[in-house]
């Protein structure tokens, strides 16, 4: 099985180095030295790490046959793809790789559907779920504790306590303002 562990940033300096947008809780057993890692788009690797160091708290490697600022820029957005055996899992109970969410449905606590997870989307602060809605729409739900109350992977559901306004449509939310009186 392989898990996407990371993202190429910039280029950092003029040997080749590259900042590494991180997307494994486990960086120094995924991207150390000597590891050879799978890229997307395949044609741009497989690509091994030469040397790896934290600057101003980013994480900067260099891989093989790229000792320059040009060979570095040219890994910009490039995917770093790591083989996982099939059975591992996160040491914590709480986390989950994207391939175990991937296709739960989601519900809310009181049992409403609300879609299924399509893709999930590593931002700085935070993951969201993207869902999709039976009507072919998506919504954006926080992976956060608040919001995310559990994650069933035996019945395959996500279930969400969603605050006002975050999976209501549009159209329903005005019409609730409406009947209660207030201004659109």
């Amino acid at each position: 099985m392989q898990l996407v562990v990371a993202r190429i940033g910039r280029a950092h300096g003029i040997k080749g180095e590259v900042t590494v947008e991180v997307r494994t809780d486990e960086p120094e057993l995924r991207l150390g030295p000597g590891a050879v890692l799978a890229t997307d788009p395949a044609s741009a690797g497989p690509l091994t790490i030469e040397t790896g160091r934290v600057h101003s708290g980013r994480l900067l490697l260099r891989f093989a046959g790229v000792h320059d600022r040009t060979g570095a820029e040219a890994l910009r957005n490039i995917l770093l793809i790591a083989d996982v055996d099939p059975d591992e899992r996160p040491e914590d109970d709480d986390e989950y790789y994207d391939h175990q969410l991937i296709d739960l449905d989601v519900v809310t606590k009181d049992g409403e559907e609300v879609g299924r997870i399509t893709e999930i989307s590593h931002l700085p602060t935070q993951d969201l779920f993207v869902v999709e809605r039976p009507d072919g729409t998506e919504v954006y739900v926080p992976f956060v504790e608040a919001i995310v109350t559990g994650i069933d992977l035996e019945e395959q559901r996500a279930v969400i306590d969603p605050p006002p306004g975050l999976i209501d449509d549009r159209a329903e939310v005005a019409s609730q303002r409406d009947a209660a009186g207030e201004e659109t």
